[in-house]
């Protein structure tokens, strides 16, 4: 903090409270938000509003402001002869950039076009204690724009929008399911075991019932209880974490929105999702047609499918069913001269290591919506086997600008296949895979019980949000990212 300007603004505050002004009143009434009263009728009276101050001009006998809020900004005017000179004066040396004021007046055009309040009464309702950053076109600092969020959301106006979109994509999302007859409910966060996903989890510990936890990698085994339990349609927004390499396309702590059909296929999944891509487009965006990396796509028109042999054999020339072993296979990348980069690499299994493969070499070219499918059995322990080809399963990820942004497939729903699945799973982890999946007995005594066909589906909202917006990195699309700590904040 600047020392000298934050004693300044002390001052002010005193001298404010000395005069009888309420420095912390505890409420204001508006009738307007800031982007409505810009769209009054000139002549507009009793028009009230309050924002933050992000600036001041002044003039002789007169001043304009500016306040702001994250949907909007209006331009007031200040006149001594309107107000009084007691009111102008008290607001010239009191009031400062980055304070609250309240204001009731009447609205006008001025000259050069913009919508003004002319201001009869107004109300301090905030001092800052801290000053503004001077000649600010959006927060450069990315350290910055992180760490102090609320900074960036107050300056930046990208930042704003993007932010604003998220929150328009999350009801639209709410509103979709809802309309298509699905429940939303809530599973456990704290979990016994790391099932749903393949994924390290981050581990905590309960001292009451002394016992190790994982924090939640994913809500699909309980979602899928639900459907034994009775449930036919659910869905929900579920906080994860996965304890992952940080990259700007992934984040350690995300929102899932994840959901299971019973009496589904993957292919009835597949046209859900599309059509829900499509209400997202129109509610948040307006249109559904986007730019991403420079490029317009037209996401109402056919979107394409691929299988994963096909891609891979299409961007590497490599037939992955030629390498049932996963040695084999990776001493044909060698070969070949593609360099994986993965530090763990000679321990993966063969799903992981062919997804890994995937990811470096196939997904950064496809750009437009493309729905990948005919995943290798041992990269989805939770799926169901394909019938014609039973070390394939039925699913699809929804593949956009290099990001997958959807994963759904026909579940597997045969306790004793899954236990087989399981257990090679709980195998690899013991070899060192750290993103295998381990044995989840409790979910397999809810198999038992039995459980119709289904399919489900799972997508971030960040993820999402991050391609639709064509942001550069993920941490963009959510609110307070996790960030390392800085050394001042480990002293005391």
């Amino acid at each position: 903090m600047n020392h000298e300007q934050s004693v300044g603004r002390i001052e002010k505050l005193v001298s404010l409270k000395s005069q009888g002004v309420p420095v912390f009143p505890d409420r204001f009434s508006t009738n307007y938000e800031l982007s409505e009263a810009s769209r009054l009728e000139n002549g507009t009276s009793a028009v009230r509003v309050a924002g933050r101050i992000m600036s001041i001009r002044n003039f002789k006998k007169l001043t304009f402001i500016t306040i702001s809020n994250i949907q909007g900004s209006l331009q007031l005017l200040l006149k001594k002869e309107e107000i009084g000179e007691l009111l102008f004066k008290r607001f010239l040396e009191l009031f400062d950039i980055g304070d609250f004021i309240g204001v009731e007046g009447r609205m006008y055009t001025t000259k050069t076009d913009e919508k003004t309040l002319r201001i009869e009464s107004y109300d301090f309702l905030g001092k800052a204690l801290r000053s503004l950053p001077e000649k600010w076109h959006g927060l450069n600092n990315i350290d910055v724009r992180y760490r102090q969020r609320y900074l960036d959301l107050m300056m930046t106006k990208d930042t704003q929008s993007r932010l604003l979109t998220r929150s328009k994509m999350v009801r639209a999302i709410r509103r979709f399911f809802e309309d298509e007859e699905f429940l939303e409910v809530e599973t456990p966060v704290l979990q016994h075991t790391s099932s749903g996903a393949l994924a390290k989890p981050f581990m905590t510990y309960h001292h009451s019932l002394d016992t190790e936890l994982n924090l939640r990698i994913a809500p699909e085994t309980y979602l899928k209880r639900l459907i034994v339990g009775g449930f036919t349609k659910v869905f929900e927004f579920a906080k994860c974490f996965r304890n992952e390499g940080v990259s700007p396309q992934h984040l350690q702590e995300f929102t899932m929105v994840e959901g299971y059909a019973a009496y589904w296929n993957y292919e009835d999944t597949m046209k859900l999702m599309r059509n829900m891509v499509l209400f997202i487009l129109d509610r948040a965006f307006n249109a559904t047609t986007i730019t991403i990396q420079g490029s317009t796509i037209d996401f109402s028109l056919e979107w394409d499918v691929i299988s994963f042999r096909d891609l891979i054999m299409r961007e590497t020339g490599i037939d992955i069913d030629l390498y049932p072993v996963v040695a084999e296979l990776h001493q044909e990348t060698k070969r070949r001269k593609i360099e994986l980069d993965h530090p763990d690499i000679e321990t993966l299994g063969r799903g992981n290591y062919i997804d890994y493969l995937y990811k470096k070499t196939c997904r950064p070219k496809l750009v437009k919506p493309t729905f990948l499918i005919q995943h290798p059995i041992d990269l989805s322990p939770l799926a169901r086997a394909n019938d014609a080809n039973t070390a394939l399963t039925d699913r699809f990820q929804l593949v956009v600008n290099g990001a997958e942004i959807i994963n759904a497939y026909s579940e597997l729903v045969d306790p004793i296949e899954q236990r087989k699945r399981l257990k090679a799973q709980a195998f690899l982890k013991s070899n060192g895979d750290l993103e295998a999946m381990e044995m989840d007995e409790d979910y397999l005594t809810a198999m038992e019980y039995g459980m119709p066909p289904i399919s489900g589906w799972g997508f971030g909202i960040e993820r999402l949000l991050m391609v639709l917006t064509d942001s550069d990195t993920i941490k963009d699309c959510v609110l307070f990212p996790l960030t390392r700590k800085r050394n001042e904040d480990n002293k005391s």
